[in-house]
Order: structure tokens, then sequence, then C-alpha cells
């Protein structure tokens, strides 16, 4: 079987699957865009077009094709390969998504289409939903089924566990880092940052947006040390909310900023000291003053 007719079924079963969970609706986007939608040439979608009308499921009318039945599971090929994963469109919807969030395109309580993610952000709509999947697994994003989901906004107890995690998870990869040998390479990037703070701080005024770098390399070197895969997924969480300014109130941004750097500057100092009562106690002062901002922001959101 050759690999153009085997993408022909795939794409077909997927298109099946999108009209049966009413992700693609009546009538049909136009070729372009299908094709854009399933990463696949204009040829590919109109053999798929083509196998759909024979079974009497489309229906064309004009350029237009319409849906008069809903396809069932008996409609699909039986022998079919999985869509490979594409790491540069797996990258291409979390670029988007997470953008889109922080400049408020996807506010909390909104509901967004997998379509609509897939035509945004450029890829085919699988990458989509297997990213929100993943995504969800934080609790931050809600399935409504049939190709919908909600971003969900905090609560005040979402954040006080959140950050009874992060205390546990970050004092203890702390821990490990003062323990490092000094010939290991983390001790000269943790300078480094050092020098970086400093360097931001003289600027602070005009680059106070350049922070959420600076904090995400700090919090993230800070806890490689714990050397546990597990504590990728809790980076990746602590990047989207705060990072990305998730349900954040900006308008006091600048000031949180420069606030947040003279306590990374206390952490550090402590660090390369090799002061480890020392970083300890800061950390949890710097992790203390994160969560009395986000408690603080959160009110702000549920008073307006």
């Amino acid at each position: 079987m050759s690999r153009d007719f085997e993408l022909r079924q795939e794409v077909s079963n997927q298109m099946i699957d999108a009209l049966i969970e009413n992700v693609l609706s009546s009538p049909l986007p136009s070729q372009m865009i299908l094709a854009s939608l399933y990463n696949v040439s204009r040829t590919t979608i109109r053999h798929v077009l083509s196998y759909l009308l024979e079974r009497k499921i489309l229906e064309k009318q004009g350029d237009t094709y319409i849906v008069i039945r809903l396809p069932t599971e008996e409609d699909k090929f039986q022998k079919f390969k999985t869509k490979r994963h594409d790491p540069k469109s797996a990258k291409k919807i979390e670029t988007y998504f997470k953008g889109a969030v922080q400049s408020k395109v996807i506010k909390p309580g909104d509901q967004i289409s997998e379509l609509w993610l897939a035509k945004n952000a450029n890829v085919d709509i699988f990458s989509v939903r297997e990213y929100l999947i993943q995504f969800s697994r934080f609790n931050l994003i809600k399935n409504l089924g049939r190709g919908k989901w909600q971003l969900v906004s905090f609560t005040p107890h979402y954040a006080d566990k959140l950050f009874e995690l992060r205390e546990m998870l970050e004092c203890h990869a702390l821990n490990c880092f003062m323990n490092l040998p000094l010939s290991d390479v983390r001790w000269s990037k943790m300078k480094m940052l050092l020098q970086e703070h400093r360097m931001l701080r003289e600027n602070i005024s005009e680059r106070f947006t350049d922070f959420s770098k600076l904090d995400h390399e700090f919090h993230s070197l800070i806890l490689s040390a714990a050397d546990n895969p597990f504590i990728n997924d809790f980076i990746e969480l602590i990047s989207i909310i705060f990072n990305f300014h998730y349900q954040w109130d900006n308008r006091d941004l600048k000031t949180r900023n420069i606030l947040a750097v003279e306590e990374h500057l206390a952490v550090l100092v402590k660090i390369i000291s090799r002061d480890d009562l020392g970083a300890i106690t800061e950390l949890k002062h710097h992790l203390s003053t994160a969560k009395k901002s986000l408690m603080n922001s959160i009110d702000k959101v549920t008073q307006n």
C-alpha cells in the first residue's frame, strides 16, 4: 500500500472523527482551509472528500460540501496508521496558545474550539487536541466535548495548593543544588544569572517585562538539581501561571517585577556564597511574596 493511499485513509478517518464529534460542521470549510488543518495537500483533501461523497456522508452543492448524515465508525477505513507526532506543530500550538493567554486573547472563562485554535496557530486540528489534552492535566482547562474547551479561572484554594507543592519542591531542589560539586556547570550558570539580574536591576524601569525570562531560568535551574523527571511538569505549570501572567491583573506588573528582582538577588547571593540556611530562608520569603501577589490578583479579578 503506497504512502499516499495510507495518508488518504488516515485523513479520511480523522475527518470522520471530526464530523462525529462536531469539530467540523456543515458546510465544510474550503479545501484550502481543510488542507491547512490536516497539514496535507489539497489533492489529498479532494480524494478524502470524494470518499465521503461516495459514502453519502457529504453532498456537493456548487463548490460547497454539505453534511447530509453523520458518519459512524463503520464508515472508517479499518487499517490505517495513526498520525505521527509532529514536534514542529506541537511547538507552534504551544507557542500560540501561551501567547494568546498572555495577551488575553484567551481569558479565564472563555470557550474556545479546536478548529479556531488550529486555524489561528496554523497547525492541524489533531496537534491542537493532543496539546489541549496534555495541558488539561493541570486542571486549568476543561474539555466541554464536541471540540470545545474552556479556560478555567483560578481559585484561592487552587493557588494555596499550588504554593504548598511549590515550596516543598523548590526547597528540596535548592538543598540538592547546594550539595552539587563545585565542578558542576550549574554553579557557573547561577553566577551568570546573578550578573544578569544585576544588569536588569540597573534598567528595571524600562526593562521590567524582561523579568519573566530570568524568572523561568532562575527557578528552572534550581529545580534541575533535584534530577527528577516528574518535576518537569511542575516547571511548565509555574511557567504558564507566572511567566505568561495567567489571570494576573497586570496594572502592578512593574512593581511586582521590581520587587521580585530584589528577592531573586537575595537568594542568588546566598547561593553563590554557599550559605545553605540563608538561601532557603530567602527562597521561602520570595515564594511567600509570590503567593500573596497571586492571591491579591485573584481577589481583584473576583471583585471585578
